[in-house]
Parts: C-alpha cells; structure tokens; sequence
C-alpha cells in the first residue's frame, strides 16, 4: 500500500471541525498572556506579530493543499477550507489589535499610516484580499457563482499571501530568518501555482493541435 493511499484512508476518517476548535487557541493563549503581562516589556508587539505569523502559517497550509495533492496524491481538500477560515480568523485578531489597541482607534492617525506606510499598506491589502474569500467559503457561493468563477476568485488567496509576507519582512526592517522563510515559503508556493497552470495551458494547445 502506498503512502498516500495509506494517509488518503485516514483522511477519510478524520472531520475537519477540530481545526475550527484548536485553531484559534493559539490566539486565544496570546491573548491571555498579553492580559496577565506575561509577553515581556513590549506586550502589544509581540500579540500583534503572533496573531500575524499565525495567519501566515494558516494561510500557507491552505495555499499548500493544492500542490501537496499534485506532487504526492495525498488528498487534503476537506480541510482546506477550515485552514483558510483560520487564517481569516488570525487576520481579524492581527487588523482589530492594532486598530484598537495599537491605535486606539484614532481615525487620523489610523489614515495616516494605511496611506502613508508601505508595509502597512500591504498589510490592509492582504486582509482586504482575504474578505471575500472568507465570505465565498461555503457550498452556497461555489453553487451560485459557478465553480470556475469561484475558483478564479479564490487566487486572491495568493494576493493575501504574497501581501501578507511582504508586509512582515518590511515591518521587522532587520530581516531576520523567519520573515524570509514565510516569504520564500510563499515565493515557492506561487511558483508551483503559475507553473502548474503554465503546463497545464500547454498541455491543452498540444492536445488541440
């Protein structure tokens, strides 16, 4: 039996609703540390860098699906979904923190930045892309705007990622090692992505002549 026979069949068995529960624990961990004090001198930098990097990793494990199926059979569709879900969740707790806590919700201050800093900039570019993919993330939507349409849709997902990891090697500003691994991690994931559907293309024009 081969490998991804073998992990196929314990997919079968295992729901994708457990991500929907252990998923935000992590952030909700952070959260209670943040309120006892126990995240250092600088507590609000290190909520808001958490609740970002773990929407990069949600939203990377998503984005990962797709290839992982193609390159090894193994067949996690079912809980691509949840995993994006979890990555918008972690995006809300990221862009409601710094509005509010951060900022304190001072609207001219908050303009500001959003058109005057660049990696806030893309910050605000990759949740705005991830919106309507959470609002699209169900049988409904697929059901009324067809799956191609729903498909071309969800590349966002893409903008959101490349967006998101741009704006976190821009905010640290010394480019330490984690930034760049979730940027190269993405780099890579988009590749795969653009040269999937590059073959893809060149196989139906050869299949047409």
């Amino acid at each position: 039996m081969s490998v991804a026979v073998s992990v196929n069949g314990w997919v079968r068995r295992i729901p994708a609703w457990p991500i929907y529960v252990l998923g935000p624990l992590p952030g909700l961990w952070i959260f209670w540390l943040a309120l006892n004090n126990r995240l250092g001198p600088d507590p609000l930098q290190v909520l808001e860098h958490s609740l970002g990097e773990r929407t990069l990793q949600f939203l990377i494990l998503a984005l990962a699906v797709t290839p992982l199926r193609n390159a090894t059979k193994i067949n996690l569709l079912k809980y691509r979904r949840a995993l994006g879900l979890m990555a918008f969740f972690y995006v809300v707790a990221h862009f409601s923190t710094w509005l509010v806590l951060d900022r304190q919700l001072i609207m001219n201050e908050i303009f500001e930045e959003i058109t005057k800093r660049p990696f806030i900039i893309l910050g605000v570019i990759g949740a705005l892309a991830m919106l309507p993919l959470a609002i699209t993330s169900n049988n409904l939507s697929i059901r009324r705007l067809g799956p191609l349409r729903w498909r071309k849709l969800h590349r966002l997902a893409y903008v959101a990622g490349v967006a998101g990891a741009a704006h976190y090697l821009l905010l640290v500003k010394s480019w330490p090692l984690e930034p760049i691994i979730y940027a190269s991690v993405m780099a890579f994931l988009l590749l795969v992505r653009v040269w999937w559907l590059v073959r893809r293309r060149m196989s139906r024009r050869r299949r047409a002549g």
